[in-house]
């Protein structure tokens, strides 16, 4: 439900790696430094927004049966307008450092291994071309190389593709002791063969036809109109294949599910010797809403009926793992929410001989997600929101007791050893921008190995900050302070609201670093206010649908602590926020003027118009009820501000759709009366860009329009246009 919710150096070199890659070094010769700015040297990428958007950023992580360890990274790539991503080796030991895995200029996607340790991914990389592969052939449109599925076999040598769809893959996942996979694609909605759905691309390429007809809901998500669903297939993968042509022939693979009509599918997990596989298949319901059911096929009977594992009227059920021995299923229980309550988010646990299920650990305060079980099939593995953090837990399933195994930092892409003594995660907090760490599951004690990319030093430190609120309720986040902030150095003090609402400052961000700003000598807030998860259902119970009431004065209660300190400026403030933290943002101009500007991204500004664009409005509409938006929606108060504020939305946001960012700048110009070239209010407006902005150039643009816009206001100064607007 969150508003808000990142790549590969080139290297023409189509070799697989068999150890590290030594780069070339830069030639000697040149004696005048580059009068282009984009052409002087790097500097600290806190500083340098172009050594920023240059750091190397960890991905997920996939694990072989033989206990090979592999984790994503993503680099810029040559002409810096995108990531490309690669697989790398981590040692599992910590002992030997990583080494590159996969190489290519075009970079990796989805992968899995096969038991006997051979990979299979997918990647741009150019493919021969084949037969058996559906679409244009790569020597006429390499751009079709997307849809490649390359196997890099465990014994050495190099990649080699093994099947390629036009049209591309979603996922692919293998069994742990069997050869058998599941394949997620693409297809489009009223075709019922692989051959189908190609030549209706074909066609629809051919007669430059984009349009759509929608007989369902929803019709966009976030950033993509929605006129395909999830086709899935099923078959077997061994290492030892012919390297002359594609292997995988999709006519001959099983087609999960082919009557689903309009429902939605999604994998969830496939059982460890490959005999079933459990899916979320989205029903429609009436008045446009839609239920999460679990779903299990057996892949051994294609004749099998499917049997349905999690259903009910009032809850939705997904992100499913599946215990070793197969007999055991555990799932997100999550209950719909009303216009004074919530949803409930807990862990429901399926036994697979009796097909009952039933609520985990249901008097943990917690909103857990399953990640594993252990080998043993006697406890499940989650991670869940705590305090400012994202810990591990291990949860016994006799005796249905929570214990945390994790200390600092927030964890995921978790895995289980081939032993069942160790647990591999990613790990970032606010001081970590990505780690790769190994956890005993039998005592916590945690391993940092020896990950692909390393970090330069942050340009301030990390503190906890906590108050209460007026109901006396503890609120507490982080503050970001840089250094030599003091009594005689005061601070400027930036309040940064997160997004969600349902969420929490608890891990790395690259889309919202306070440090780019604690580089430029501002201490950065970043409080949890009511709605933040991690702290209990009564406290998101407090702001549900009271956005502008308990999230709001919760804000303003730890600023007013924050700003009591001694190294932070109370006079010299300002606020921003994206998506809900926009919301807030708008809130805040319309409710306050204790701020000296105020940033607002891809912001909530008309609630009533909004819960009928956003791209899930029939979620919306039981909370942002008429009673709750002539309360709480902020373009109510734009009489009220007096704030200089900067406006920023991307014409891709179908989330928050750019209606509500134009409805707020032009209520913000009408009221404007004086000279129009001392209007203090900006807008800057991404035609290409969705929800986050996402791509390196425009990220370096928002940052740096965000720095100038706030330097002016503060100071009182002209603002420092950035030079390519």
């Amino acid at each position: 439900m969150a508003f808000i919710g990142d790549q590969d150096r080139v290297d023409l070199n189509d070799q697989e790696a068999t150890g590290d890659h030594e780069s070339t070094g830069a030639g000697l010769g040149a004696s005048q430094e580059p009068s282009d700015p984009d052409e002087q040297p790097l500097g600290s990428p806190w500083d340098d927004l172009r050594a920023y958007i240059s750091l190397p950023r960890l991905g997920s992580l996939v694990l072989s049966p033989t206990g090979t360890l592999l984790v994503s990274v993503s680099e810029l790539n040559h002409d810096q307008t995108a990531y490309r991503s690669s697989w790398w080796s981590v040692d599992p030991t910590g002992s030997a450092p990583a080494r590159r895995f996969t190489r290519s200029a075009e970079g990796e996607s989805v992968a899995a291994f096969l038991p006997d340790g051979s990979l299979v991914f997918g990647s741009r990389r150019p493919a021969p071309p084949a037969a058996k592969a559906y679409g244009p052939k790569p020597e006429t449109k390499p751009d079709d190389s997307d849809g490649v599925l390359w196997l890099l076999p465990a014994g050495g040598g190099e990649a080699y593709p093994i099947a390629r769809r036009a049209s591309g893959w979603r996922s692919i996942a293998v069994a742990r002791t069997s050869p058998r996979a599941v394949f997620s694609a693409a297809a489009l909605i009223g075709t019922e063969s692989e051959k189908q759905d190609q030549d209706l691309r074909k066609l629809r390429k051919a007669k430059k036809v984009s349009a759509i007809l929608h007989e369902g809901y929803p019709v966009r998500f976030f950033d993509h109109d929605l006129g395909e669903r999830t086709r899935l297939y099923a078959g077997e993968l061994t290492g030892e294949v012919d390297h002359g042509d594609l292997d995988v022939d999709l006519d001959q693979l099983t087609k999960l599910l082919p009557d689903t009509g309009r429902d939605g599918v999604e994998f969830e997990a496939i059982a460890d010797d490959g005999s079933f596989v459990i899916i979320n298949r989205r029903v429609r319901k009436p008045r446009g809403k839609s239920a999460g059911t679990l779903v299990e096929l057996d892949l051994t009977d294609p004749d099998a009926e499917p049997v349905v594992r999690a259903e009910e009227d009032d809850a939705q059920f997904g992100g499913a793992v599946i215990s070793r021995d197969g007999s055991l299923i555990a799932t997100v229980r999550r209950t719909e929410p009303t216009a004074t309550e919530p949803p409930t988010v807990k862990l429901w646990l399926i036994d697979r001989a009796s097909g009952e299920g039933r609520v985990l650990a249901g008097d943990w305060d917690r909103w857990p997600h399953p990640v594993a079980f252990s080998a043993d099939s006697s406890v499940l593995y989650v991670v869940a929101d705590e305090d400012g953090n994202s810990p591990i837990f291990a949860v016994d399933l006799a005796t249905q007791t929570p214990r945390r195994l994790t200390a600092d930092g927030s964890y995921g892409s978790v895995l289980l050893s081939p032993d069942g003594n160790t647990l591999y995660a990613t790990r970032t907090s606010y001081t970590d921008p990505g780690s790769v760490v190994a956890i005993s599951v039998a005592d916590g004690s945690l391993t940092e190995l020896n990950a692909p990319v390393s970090y330069p030093e942050l340009p301030g430190t990390l503190v906890d900050v906590e108050t209460e609120a007026a109901d006396g309720v503890r609120i507490r986040g982080y503050l970001a302070l840089p250094e030599g902030a003091s009594a005689t150095n005061k601070a400027p003090l930036a309040l940064w609201i997160h997004g969600g609402p349902l969420g929490s400052w608890n891990a790395w961000s690259w889309r919202w670093s306070p440090w780019l700003l604690v580089s430029q000598g501002y201490a950065v807030l970043l409080p949890d206010p009511a709605l933040s998860t991690g702290y209990g259902q009564e406290f998101i119970k407090r702001g549900w649908g009271r956005w502008g009431a308990e999230p709001f004065t919760d804000l303003m209660a730890i600023t007013d602590a924050v700003v009591e300190r001694d190294d932070i400026d109370e006079t010299d403030t300002v606020a921003m926020g994206g998506s809900f933290g926009g919301y807030m943002a708008n809130w805040v101009a319309g409710h306050t003027d204790r701020f000296t500007a105020i940033v607002t991204h891809a912001s909530l500004w008309n609630l009533g118009a909004f819960r009928y664009s956003t791209d899930n409005g029939i979620y919306w509409l039981t909370e942002l009820n008429d009673e709750m938006i002539a309360q709480h929606s902020p373009h109510l108060s734009v009489d009220k501000i007096v704030t200089p504020m900067l406006v920023i939305h991307g014409d891709k946001d179908y989330r928050v759709p750019l209606s509500e960012g134009l409805a707020l700048w032009t209520e913000l110009v009408a009221r404007h009366e004086g000279d129009p070239e001392e209007l203090k209010h900006k807008f800057l407006y991404f035609p290409d860009e969705n929800h986050w902005v996402l791509k390196p150039q425009h990220a370096i643009v928002w940052y740096e329009t965000v720095r100038n816009f706030l330097e002016s206001a503060r100071s009182g100064g002209n603002f420092d246009r950035p030079r390519v607007l």
